[in-house]
């Protein structure tokens, strides 16, 4: 199914975001938009592919925050697509606001994941709540198998260079005293 059949067909629009399949679904039609410079997200815009621009990061919080799912924790399918969208954009014209909806998505994801509470998305996700405010700073609870998947992620990405994300990740192994052996080249420890 073209990217295009995708978005009629679940609606690349929030409102018609129904569950965190359809949003991963959504995000990856994003991808494909920044692979591309083509698609439904980007019609009516000049978009270069390999490019990130704001337009793709709004997208992207549209869909991770729609009604639907604000009240869910952030899925690992939803965190995927956004570290293939990571991955993907060669180029970034968003201010950095992808990247702070990056590390926070998958940080949400991982205390989510872990059993620990999460604000809803739309205030975790948004530019204007530090990510420290809700985010753990120690790993107690944290599940140490999704710090690793964490980890393989970021080690298999084109562009591992999400200080933030980087920085959360880097904090909660250290506490977790996992072996930074595990994942080597995952951190730059001269940041």
């Amino acid at each position: 199914m073209t990217a295009a059949a995708l978005a009629d067909e679940i609606g690349i629009q929030p409102t018609r975001i129904s569950d965190r399949y359809t949003a991963a679904q959504a995000l990856g039609i994003v991808r494909d938009g920044v692979i591309t410079g083509e698609g439904p997200t980007t019609r009516g815009r000049v978009h270069f592919s390999r490019t990130l621009d704001a337009a793709d990061a709004a997208w992207c919080v549209r869909i991770l925050t729609a009604d639907a799912v604000d009240n869910q924790p952030v899925s690992r399918a939803e965190c995927e697509a956004l570290f293939e969208i990571n991955a993907a954009a060669a180029e970034r014209h968003d201010n950095g606001r992808f990247d702070d909806l990056f590390a926070k998505a998958v940080v949400h994801h991982a205390a989510a994941a872990s059993g620990l509470p999460v604000p809803p998305r739309s205030v975790a996700l948004s530019p204007d709540t530090e990510i420290e405010s809700w985010a753990p700073t120690r790993a107690v609870g944290v599940d140490t198998d999704v710090l690793e998947w964490i980890a393989r992620q970021m080690r298999g990405s084109a562009r591992p260079n999400n200080r933030t994300l980087m920085r959360m990740v880097a904090t909660l192994v250290g506490v977790a005293t996992l072996p930074l052996i595990q994942m080597p080249s995952m951190f730059d420890l001269g940041m």
